[in-house]
Order: C-alpha cells, then structure tokens, then sequence
C-alpha cells in the first residue's frame, strides 16, 4: 500500500487572511468621512443661498380685475363675455392657471381675476 502525503506549499488556504478588519466604530468612522463633503456642499448652497432678494422693493405691483361668479355663470360664459373676439378656450385656460383653479367648478359668489390681457 502507498502513502500520500502533502507538503504545506501544495495546499492552499480557502480564504486568504486579510490584514484589515473593519470595526463598528471604524465603520462609522469611514461613513462620517465619506459624508463630509456632502455635508460642506448643503452648508455652502444653505449660506449661498439666502441671498435672495427677498424684501420685495423692486417688485412692480400687478393689480386684476375680478369677476363675481352668479348663478348660471360657467367658465365659458365668462370667458365669452370678457374676451368676445379671443377663442374662449385660451381665455378658460388662463383663467384656470391665474386663479389655481383644479377644476372647472365655480361656486356662486366665488371671485375670479381676470387676466390683464383681457381688462377693457
């Protein structure tokens, strides 16, 4: 009968030993790291930022005129009787978008502005 044997150079260790071993704490460590830059750029576009115009002196003044909405009255009839000569569904149209209308719904009594293109 033979035998078999086996230097230590023919076998080779399933997983290698590694020399770095990450920690709790040196995880949190390298996540801390890798999210400093991201916190640098929100503090930088917070500062930066604020420096908006915001007192309002330059701002010009717009005033509309407004319509009372009376039983009966739809969208399209009054957008037929402010803008006779435009196609009613262009004046519906922005009428809806001045006034953060979602729908076409109108209660009575509600006002509506009216925009400056169609004043006369």
């Amino acid at each position: 009968m033979s035998t078999i044997t086996f230097s230590t150079a023919a076998v080779i260790p399933a997983r290698p030993a590694t020399k770095l071993r990450l920690t709790v704490r040196g995880r949190r460590v390298l996540l801390a790291l890798a999210a400093l830059p991201l916190a640098f750029g929100i503090a930088f576009a917070a500062i930066s930022g604020g420096s908006a115009l915001a007192s309002g002196e330059d701002a010009g003044t717009v005033t509309f005129s407004t319509v009372t909405v009376m039983p009966g009255d739809t969208l399209w009839s009054i957008a037929s009787e402010i803008a006779p000569g435009a196609d009613p569904r262009d004046v519906i149209g922005d009428i809806t978008r001045l006034n953060a209308l979602p729908t076409g719904e109108l209660q009575i009594g509600q006002e509506l502005a009216i925009p400056s293109q169609y004043e006369g």
